[in-house]
């Protein structure tokens, strides 16, 4: 494989422009990253390259808002970080997007070649750090293999199953000349990937599919990363398949659709778990039966033959036995797919969903005079007319948005899935709305999971994005809150930490600042949140000690759910 020349003339560059020029090259026109001692060339180099730079106010920040960019632009994200301290503070951030396969450049300063190893100022092993949290690491000690190194982190972060891959450089390469001419060939001859499924195991699927009585699709995050929601609605629609979705595959199927299960899991919807337990075959698409999807592993989808469309083949029977595997791309999986199914009414499927469905939606008490959070989900999905992007912490509040917003579209949802990565969702909404400029952005997020990463609220305000906040201010670190009353006897140990003034820390920081905690005022701050052009954010004092329901206790079967009876007393 190889690029098109980097230039007509022989040019000979500094290290830290052939990166500049390489990435340029690549299309990248936004970058995140603090800058240090070690990165100082390539920061002189950025002073005048044409590319959008934003500075977090700590390196986690900055690695969340690259990962929340490629989430919701579908570009390759890039962050830039300095030696030791620096490198390090991305880790979590790699991690979170390594278990959500987020494609991600990540590019590191480190100390002089001669010093790795000597213990000297700033230096850390950030190869030996980072290898199990990427998709693939080096580093790069000859200024010759800068350019090919790049581009090809960026092919591997793009491609297959996707993923964060960082790149080390010693300042003295950076600062090394180099005659960089002529195409800069990619050479990865171990690197192989298969986008195309068997046209065998396709047809086996589809005759499956064609024979089922009680199928259900199962869509994960893979779907949204491949561009395939089209090719799942096709599928969906032609085959008539009720779909269901991972926390990451939520907006790859329109959740207006009568044939939307919702989310499925933990924390997913009765009729969708009641589903999955039922049916007779489980189509997973881009989905890696993760534990909190599947619960107790044995006697999940008893009944089912299992069709596993993935690009990884690892992922194959990695978790659940598949009988039909299924290797490749979804996109072009599907595109084959569709063209061998056949329509079939499944009248009597479609009315057993239906009837749980009507026995067990997602509800909550709306007589409550105190401000329930799911509440305050539901009216931001009615103001935004479910056309927000929306961007969570972790924990109660997550699953709250999850729930009780209806996504409609790919890239909508913005969450940390696998690591659960609290302190996520303000960089994220940062990331996403650099991605989206024209677009509302809203970060649904829980109190402790904001104090995680609140001093990110100034780098909103420095860009002048209009970013909105709103906390679920119950006062707990919710959901462990939760499991120490449902597990531990309400023995709230250490879940509980005193709270600043939201508002005051936001008007502090130059955004708008607002608290709620009279349940008749929660539209009127909603609506006055969407309205502002400058970052906002709303402290809402929810009801202390709501629990998220229903939830399958860990070790327990999908269809052993808790909290089904106190749902059933809200009809």
């Amino acid at each position: 494989m190889k690029s098109k020349p980097c230039n007509s003339k022989s040019t000979v560059k500094a290290g830290a422009q052939i990166i500049v020029d390489t990435l340029i090259g690549e299309g990248v026109d936004t970058m995140f990253g603090y800058t240090g001692g070690v990165v100082l060339p390539l920061f002189d180099k950025l002073y005048d390259a044409p590319i959008n730079f934003v500075v977090p106010r700590h390196e986690q920040g900055g690695c969340h808002m690259a990962d929340a960019y490629a989430r919701a632009s579908g570009k390759v994200g890039v962050v830039v970080a300095t030696s030791g301290p620096g490198a390090c503070n991305l880790v979590t951030g790699l991690a979170t997007a390594m278990m959500d396969s987020i494609p991600m450049v990540a590019l590191t300063g480190q100390v002089r070649t001669e010093l790795i190893g000597n213990d000297a100022f700033q230096e850390a092993d950030t190869t030996g750090i980072t290898r199990p949290v990427t998709k693939y690491n080096c580093i790069v000690k000859d200024v010759k293999d800068l350019a090919r190194t790049i581009r090809e982190a960026f092919h591997i972060a793009s491609t297959g199953r996707q993923g964060p891959v960082l790149i080390d450089i010693p300042v003295d390469v950076a600062v090394a000349k180099f005659s960089a001419d002529g195409p800069v060939e990619i050479d990865l001859p171990g690197y192989r990937v298969r986008t195309k499924g068997h046209a065998r195991q396709i047809s086996m699927a589809a005759k499956a599919i064609n024979k089922s009585k009680q199928p259900v699709l199962y869509v994960g995050g893979g779907v949204i990363s491949a561009n395939a929601s089209e090719e799942l609605r096709a599928l969906a629609e032609k085959a008539h398949l009720p779909v269901t979705m991972t926390l990451l595959g939520l907006g790859s199927y329109d959740q207006r659709k009568a044939e939307s299960l919702d989310m499925l899991g933990m924390h997913g919807s009765a009729y969708a778990n009641y589903a999955v337990q039922e049916c007779d075959l489980l189509i997973a698409v881009g989905a890696r039966f993760d534990d909190r999807v599947t619960g107790k592993v044995a006697t999940f989808a008893p009944k089912a033959k299992v069709i596993h469309i993935d690009i990884d083949p690892a992922s194959i029977s990695k978790n659940v036995n598949v009988d039909i595997p299924v290797v490749g791309g979804a996109k072009e999986i599907l595109s084959e797919l569709v063209k061998e199914v056949e329509y079939e009414e499944r009248k009597n499927w479609f009315d057993k969903i239906a009837q749980w469905k009507k026995k067990f939606p997602f509800r909550y008490d709306q007589d409550s005079q105190t401000i329930k959070p799911q509440y305050v989900v539901d009216e931001v999905c009615r103001q935004t007319k479910s056309e927000a992007i929306i961007t969570t912490g972790v924990g109660q509040n997550q699953m709250w948005a999850a729930q009780f917003y209806k996504f409609t579209r790919p890239r909508q949802l913005i969450s940390s899935g696998g690591l659960g990565t609290m302190g996520y969702g303000l960089p994220a909404a940062i990331g996403a709305q650099v991605a989206k400029p024209d677009a509302t952005v809203v970060d649904i997020d829980g109190d402790h999971s904001f104090n995680m990463t609140m001093t990110e609220l100034a780098t909103a305000v420095e860009h002048n994005l209009p970013i909105k906040v709103c906390i679920l201010n119950n006062g707990y670190m919710g959901m462990v809150r939760q499991w120490q009353e449902l597990f531990y006897g309400k023995r709230y140990s250490k879940s509980y930490l005193s709270n600043p003034d939201y508002a005051a820390v936001a008007r502090a920081l130059g955004a708008v600042g607002i608290t709620v905690d009279k349940k008749e005022d929660v539209p009127k701050a909603v609506k006055k949140m969407l309205a502002e052009k400058k970052p906002c954010v709303v402290d809402f004092r929810v009801e202390r000690e709501e629990n998220v329901w229903p939830m399958v206790p860990a070790g327990k079967s999908l269809n052993e759910m808790d909290g089904l009876d106190i749902l059933e007393r809200l009809i």
